[in-house]
């Protein structure tokens, strides 16, 4: 049995922590333990925040999507902008590497992505956007 949710929001960074919220609900049918909930906010957020901030440089008014899916144990999470895109992708998924360091980035939101989740992928065109997919198995007892 699946179950689908998609949102759309402006691209203002105060609707970052919403979209924290709104996965997270939605998550929660699995039943998840507070780590997997973490996680699983936790990679949102970086990937919505990529989204605001390098997608689309934060104009707000542009849009970010997001699409959960879940499968079974698992969520899909796939977050999408129709910004900038991504010049280099393989330079863009190393640790340390920002193309913002002017404002304080570290540069670890892949990273960070990947450690808290079971697989990250991500496609992006430049002038046409960026889709970031996470996906996590929820092992909790049910």
């Amino acid at each position: 049995m699946s179950n689908i949710l998609e949102v759309k929001f402006s691209a203002k960074s105060e609707n970052e922590s919403l979209a924290r919220v709104i996965v997270a609900s939605f998550a929660a049918k699995l039943d998840p333990t507070l780590d997997e909930l973490v996680d699983i906010k936790t990679a949102v957020s970086e990937a919505v925040t990529n989204a605001i901030i390098h997608g689309y440089e934060d104009d707000e008014e542009k849009f970010v999507s997001i699409k959960c899916k879940i499968d079974g144990d698992t969520i899909t999470i796939a977050v999408e902008d129709d910004g900038f895109g991504i010049d280099n992708l393989e330079e863009a998924m190393e640790p340390l590497y920002t193309s913002k360091p002017e404002l304080e980035r570290s540069g670890m939101g892949f990273t960070v992505m990947k450690s808290f989740m079971d697989d990250v992928n991500v496609s992006s065109i430049k002038g046409k956007g960026t889709r970031i997919e996470l996906a996590k198995k929820i092992n909790s007892p049910k």
